[in-house]
């Protein structure tokens, strides 16, 4: 897996960042965006369209489930 989880000291809070291959508008922007933030826990989906990066912030987060979420509306995660 690609997926890169960090754990913040002293809280419960974690990152993690994806690179989606195929996303280069800001159609596909929102359209991870928007998926992503529909997961429990997320927090916060902060999106670098330019290195087609997207790094999930929030609470117990399942790094498969926020992968699929991406697969699920046709965009590749590494």
């Amino acid at each position: 897996m690609n997926a890169k989880r960090q754990m913040k000291v002293g809280r419960e809070t974690s990152e993690v960042t994806y690179i989606v291959l195929n996303m280069d508008s800001d159609h596909s922007e929102t359209t991870v965006s928007d998926r992503l933030l529909a997961n429990p826990g997320v927090d916060a989906v902060v999106v670098d369209l330019e290195r087609k990066g997207v790094t999930v912030r929030g609470q117990h987060l399942d790094v498969l489930a926020l992968r699929a979420s991406i697969e699920s509306v046709g965009y590749q995660a590494a």
